[in-house]
């Protein structure tokens, strides 16, 4: 059976991860930071046959700084692979939300607008199946968002953990399903970041 390879991460520090704002669908830029997690974390990827982003600008930006690294393009973009609706809460801090909202995020309760796991999982996956068939028995690198890896990780039985900047999972796409192989991270310490917050 013909399997494709992917190598499926979250994108560099954008300039709201910075500050603590929850992101999903919202379009902020890297940072200087994010823009130089990426330069640094092509050198631990290898080859690759071709890389995909999600259409938003945190992962589009990062999927391009890697691309150019490993010579490799153009990037092909999906917007299946983007994050995940925050709704109401797109743009606010942990604070605002505790604030407004007050125990909702510790008893996960969530926002109108905002995108449920069934939901996300199922475009994600069709984006990932889209992938396959484009390249099957390839080897991809995919640049997406922490939120969309959680989903992934989760529907595997992992455990539901923060993803770090240029963190996540490798996979493996065939006609018959999905499978997770390791957790990874492109970074080391001194360049990776994550917190709770920064995660949409």
């Amino acid at each position: 059976m013909v399997t494709t390879d992917l190598l499926v991460v979250r994108h560099g520090q954008s300039e709201w991860n910075a500050i603590g704002r929850w992101q999903g669908h919202a379009d902020p830029s890297l940072s200087e930071l994010g823009r130089r997690q990426a330069f640094v974390a092509a050198a631990s990827i290898g080859a690759v046959d071709g890389i995909v982003s999600s259409d938003l600008l945190r992962a589009a930006e990062t999927a391009a700084i890697i691309a150019e690294q490993l010579g490799v393009g153009p990037v092909v973009v999906d917007e299946r692979l983007r994050e995940r609706n925050a709704g109401e809460w797109t743009g606010l801090t942990r604070a605002e939300i505790d604030k407004g909202w007050p125990g909702w995020i510790d008893s996960a309760r969530r926002p109108a607008g905002y995108e449920g796991f069934e939901d996300v999982l199922a475009r994600v996956v069709d984006g990932l199946d889209a992938i396959h068939e484009a390249t099957p028995g390839g080897s991809l690198l995919v640049v997406t968002h922490g939120g969309v890896i959680r989903a992934l990780a989760r529907s595997h039985g992992l455990d539901d953990i923060p993803i770090a900047n240029l963190g996540g999972l490798t996979m493996r796409v065939s006609a018959s399903g999905h499978t997770v192989g390791e957790r990874i991270s492109l970074l080391d310490g001194q360049t990776a970041t994550v917190t709770e917050k920064e995660e949409l």
